[in-house]
C-alpha cells in the first residue's frame, strides 16, 4: 500500500538494499535489522534504521487511493475498519479511525528494559547519519527510568514487544467485525513471508467469500473464495471506484 506513496519496497534484499545503500555495503538484511537485540548490543544501529524511517513516513503523504477506501467505508452501513501490519501510521494520516496494527507503530515508544508497560507517542527527533546510517546521539530515552527506548513495533524474535496498545486495537476491531452481516474484505499487498493479514482476511471474510485480494506478485486466493486481482494498490482501487460509480 505504502510503495504507491512512494515508501521504499523492502521485500527481498534488493528492494530494501537500493533503498538503503550503506546496509547493502555492510551486508544487512532488513531482517537482521529489525532484531530487538540491537537496541541493546548496538542502540546507534537500531535507531540509524528505525529514526530514519520514522522521518521518512513523517514526510510521506498517503496515495489517493487511500481516500477511495475512506470513502467506501462512509458509504457502508457499518463503516469501514483497518487491519494493517504497516507501522507507518499512514492510515491515520489519511483519516482513518478504527485502525488495528497488528504489528504496533513506529509513532510510539515503549521502555526497552520494560520497567513499566507505558506506551508514548514518539515526539522524538532523531539524527541519523546517512553515509553510516547510525544514530547520533541522544537517543530517545524512557520517561521512567531514563534507560533506552525503542519503538512499540514488533520485531522478529521479539520478546520485549509491549503488545497492549494493539491488543485494545484488535479487542474493538472484533467487536465491530461481528456486528456485520455481509462484510466486503479488500486486502491490498499483503504478502506471504509475513501472512499476518493474508490470514486475518481470510479469517475475516470466511461467512461471505467477499474477500478481494489485489497484490502485484502474489494475488492468488486459496479455494476460490474471493476475488484476485494482480495490480498494485493506487491503480486496482481506481478501476474498482470507476466500477462503483452510478451508471457503470
Amino acid at each position: 500500500m505504502g510503495v504507491d506513496s512512494g515508501l521504499p519496497d523492502f521485500r527481498g534484499d534488493h528492494g530494501f538494499w537500493e533503498a538503503y545503500p550503506p546496509y547493502a555495503r555492510l551486508g544487512m538484511r532488513f531482517v537482521e535489522l529489525a532484531d530487538p537485540e540491537h537496541f541493546t548490543a548496538d542502540p546507534e544501529l537500531a535507531w540509524g534504521f528505525y529514526g530514519h524511517r520514522l522521518e521518512l513516513y513523517r514526510r510521506t503523504v498517503p496515495h489517493a487511493g487511500f481516500a477511495l477506501l475512506r470513502s467506501w467505508g462512509e458509504r457502508a452501513p457499518g463503516g469501514v475498519r483497518v487491519f494493517t501490519s504497516n507501522v507507518d501510521g499512514q492510515f491515520q494520516v489519511a483519516g482513518f479511525t478504527g485502525v488495528a496494527e497488528a504489528h504496533g507503530s513506529i509513532h510510539h515508544l515503549q521502555c526497552l528494559a520494560r520497567c513499566t508497560e507505558r506506551i508514548w507517542p514518539a515526539d522524538v527527533t532523531v539524527t541519523v547519519d546517512e553515509e553510516t546510517m547510525r544514530a547520533v546521539p541522544p537517543l530517545p530515552s524512557c520517561p521512567d527510568c531514563g534507560g533506552v527506548a525503542r519503538p512499540n513495533i514488533l520485531m522478529f524474535g521479539d520478546f520485549g514487544w509491549v503488545g497492549d496498545r494493539t491488543d485494545a486495537q484488535l479487542r474493538e476491531l472484533n467487536e465491530w467485525r461481528r456486528r456485520q452481516r455481509d462484510l466486503v474484505v479488500v486486502e491490498l499487498g499483503a504478502g506471504r513471508a509475513v501472512p499476518t493479514v493474508r490470514r486475518y482476511a481470510e479469517l475475516a471474510s470466511a461467512a461471505t467469500g467477499a474477500l478481494i485480494r489485489i497484490n502485484p506478485r502474489e494475488p492468488e486466493v486459496r479455494h476460490g473464495r474471493g476475488v484476485s486481482i494482480p495490480s498494485g494498490a493506487l491503480p486496482a482501487l481506481s478501476e474498482l471506484d470507476e466500477r462503483l460509480r452510478p451508471g457503470r
